[in-house]
């Protein structure tokens, strides 16, 4: 085997030499290097796997708090038309009682006005009657006096 590696211009000396160099570099670079870079790369891809995570999680939540939203706002615009069909309801009903009571105070004035126009009307009357009886007693008088003359 000697001549054999001889033939070919190989040390075994020097082979073995760079065998047992490799295996250093080897075990050095694994222990140096190949580790430290392994687990670089599986802590990188535990945080990649937790962002992941992470966003999908941020995801629900934004979908439930869209969920949210929508039910709130709904609940907002229906509790808001029920405020304003109850205050339109309370308007109606303010507005029928002014009514009443403008009628109400209509008719009074109506019926008051005709009252005091009858009042008028029998005052009236009266002092027509007192100035017609003055009336006659003056002319009864002139005549009574006309004849006594």
């Amino acid at each position: 085997m000697s001549a054999l590696l001889s033939t070919f211009g190989i040390d075994w000396r020097l082979l073995t030499a760079q065998a047992v160099n490799f295996v250093v570099l080897a075990f050095a670079l694994t222990w140096l290097l190949y580790k430290p870079v392994l687990k670089m790369v599986r802590e990188r891809e535990r945080v990649v796997a937790r962002g992941v995570e992470d966003a999908e999680r941020a995801s629900e939540k934004l979908a439930r708090a869209d969920t949210e939203v929508s039910e709130r706002v709904s609940a907002a615009d229906k509790k808001a038309e029920e405020i304003l069909r109850a205050a339109r309801g309370r308007a109606e009903a303010a507005q029928d009682e002014l009514l009443k009571d403008a009628r109400a105070r209509a008719a009074a004035v109506v019926t008051d006005a005709h009252a005091r126009a009858k009042e008028s009307a029998a005052k009236m009357l009266r002092e027509s009657e007192r100035e017609i009886a003055r009336l006659s007693l003056l002319g009864a008088e002139r005549v009574l006096r006309h004849k006594n003359d």
